[in-house]
């Protein structure tokens, strides 16, 4: 076998039928003959949206945005956390012939400017609280109008007063709910934009392989894909209730859970962000049946003593992703809760799932079985030959969800995107002779945090804007419950003095949490090849 005959590990099921049709339209065929059957419910508040309701705000939602001038295939920022109106402005957006952008809320001003700079976007639609950070984030880029939750007029006027008294230009700011009203009436009987299979409808930001983030062009037909190819393996019903904790920015949050979920009739548990009792809480009230993870949620069901003080009992099914879990964890959480806990394989340049592991195949340790549709090779990184079962070497993926590019980078989706639709994921991994896939190693230089992507030349950069700072480097040191921790390794500038601490300091202040350096080292030299690239293993080794 070799790279001109190459060994093909195919999906152990049959193909499914792919729907042509547009994103929001596959979403929503059903949701208003749902009727009043709650869509979203937020955990804290028990506040509901019906699917109804759902249909209707998306409808006018888009067509309001259309009225405002939005045109095909802009770009629209979406800054929320997990609330039930995230799934009106993303499927209101992508009706309107819109791209959503996905953000992180717990970005600083400066990381969601890089993005909306990068992203083209011309509105962000955000929360009160965050409304500061979007306003200074704004400055500088093609955002014309922010759009505001849970804000009223003069929460709005004195946003726009602050920024004037601080000379930063203020973007026109609208309460959400203007664009929930009853569209004109001319916008109102328009017909739908027509979207093909091949239009842009989702802009996530991913590491990639490597270096810093970049735009990630899915479209229409990747994420329809890659719906109907979960909905295959673990169909949902009219009864069934998804736990929506993971954050809808992130593709694992965006489409696994909100997307699928909302496809498939199910109802939506809504939290803004992860926390144990909270968490818990809404399994017991709302009788979750379906739970989608990360790895740093299995440590807390496998130790924490809170798990017996409440009723898991409607669970039926949870899947971890986003990070390499160990099957010991797996199974200890697994005994802990009465229900069988298994892993999933994806990224966001897969929309993001190739491989899946549906109720009752559960393999201890693996990823699972590739999904419907999808072709995967093992590849030695040194020669170009294929692999067979049971050899190591990067895995390559083929389907109908291998995202469209990397937006206007050209050579990093040439790196990533080969000719024949090969997307080279930069892992090591193998298959097992019953088809299933573990997860080895990577070649990747990306740090993951507990499901988080940590992109090393970023802080790396960050550092050597320190004046103090002649050369760095940041590596994952492996960690039991986060997965990886980002560790810097500094080099001073001769009669520079700067301590672990203040360089931790710098950092913090200009990045997400979960992006912070968790220690500093000081060394003589960084190592590096020829070339000058870091030989970050040499520095995992320490």
């Amino acid at each position: 076998m070799n790279a001109a005959s190459p060994y093909i590990h195919a999906s152990p099921y049959p193909p499914v039928p792919i729907p042509q049709a547009p994103l929001d339209e596959v979403v929503l065929a059903k949701a208003a003959g749902r009727g009043e059957r709650p869509a979203l419910i937020d955990a804290a508040s028990g506040r509901r949206l019906s699917y109804g309701d759902l249909a209707t705000q998306v409808g006018h939602f888009a067509a309001n945005l259309r009225a405002r001038g939005l045109r095909r295939g802009e770009v629209l920022g979406v800054l929320l956390p997990n609330m039930p109106e995230y799934a009106v402005a993303f499927l209101g957006a992508v009706r309107a012939g819109g791209v959503v952008t996905t953000l992180n809320p717990g970005y600083t001003a400066r990381e969601v400017h890089a993005q909306l700079a990068d992203a083209r976007a011309t509105r962000l639609v955000t929360v009160a609280a965050l409304l500061e950070t979007a306003i200074t984030a704004a400055a500088g880029t093609r955002v014309a109008e922010l759009v505001v939750v849970g804000a009223d007029a003069p929460t709005l006027a004195a946003a726009v007063a602050g920024a004037r008294a601080a000379g930063a230009p203020a973007p026109a700011l609208t309460a959400f709910e203007v664009l929930l009203r009853e569209p004109p009436t001319a916008v109102a009987g328009a017909p739908p934009v027509a979207a093909s299979p091949r239009d842009l409808v989702a802009l996530p930001y991913s590491s990639g392989t490597t270096g810093v983030s970049k735009g990630v062009m899915l479209t229409h037909g990747n994420l329809v894909a890659n719906l109907a190819q979960i909905a295959s393996l673990v169909p949902l019903g009219d009864g069934d209730v998804v736990m929506a904790v993971l954050p809808f920015f992130h593709i694992y949050g965006m489409e696994v859970t909100m997307l699928s979920g909302l496809a498939q009739g199910a109802t939506l548990v809504t939290m803004p962000r992860f926390d144990l009792e909270g968490f818990l809480r809404a399994h017991q009230e709302y009788r979750v049946t379906h739970t989608y993870v990360a790895p740093p949620i299995v440590v807390a069901l496998a130790k924490h003593p809170m798990v017996d003080r409440f009723d898991l009992g409607a669970l039926r099914f949870v899947l971890s992703g986003a990070a390499p879990l160990s099957a010991e964890l797996a199974a200890e959480a697994s005994r802990r809760i009465g229900v069988e806990i298994v892993q999933g394989y994806g990224m966001t340049e897969l929309s993001p799932v190739s491989h899946f592991t549906p109720p009752g195949r559960n393999r201890p340790g693996a990823a699972g079985l590739t999904v419907p549709n999808t072709e995967c090779r093992i590849v030695d990184p040194a020669t170009g030959a294929s692999l067979g079962p049971g050899q190591d070497g990067e895995l390559w993926i083929r389907g109908p969800q291998v995202m469209a590019g990397y937006l206007d980078n050209p050579a990093a989706t040439a790196a990533t995107l080969d000719a024949e639709g090969w997307l080279h994921t930069g892992d090591i991994a193998r298959f097992d002779a019953d088809g299933y896939l573990y997860i080895v190693d990577r070649l990747k230089e990306l740090i993951k945090y507990k499901g988080f992507q940590v992109p090393p030349a970023e802080l790396e950069a960050l550092l050597l804007t320190h004046p103090a700072v002649a050369d760095a480097a940041v590596v994952g040191e492996p960690d039991p419950e986060a997965g990886e921790l980002p560790v810097g390794f500094v080099v001073l500038k001769p009669g520079q003095v700067a301590t672990a601490g203040q360089l931790r300091d710098f950092v913090a202040g200009q990045v997400a949490h979960y992006k912070q350096l968790r220690s500093i080292r000081f060394i003589d030299a960084v190592p590096k090849s020829a070339s000058g690239k870091i030989l970050r293993r040499q520095l995992r080794g320490r």
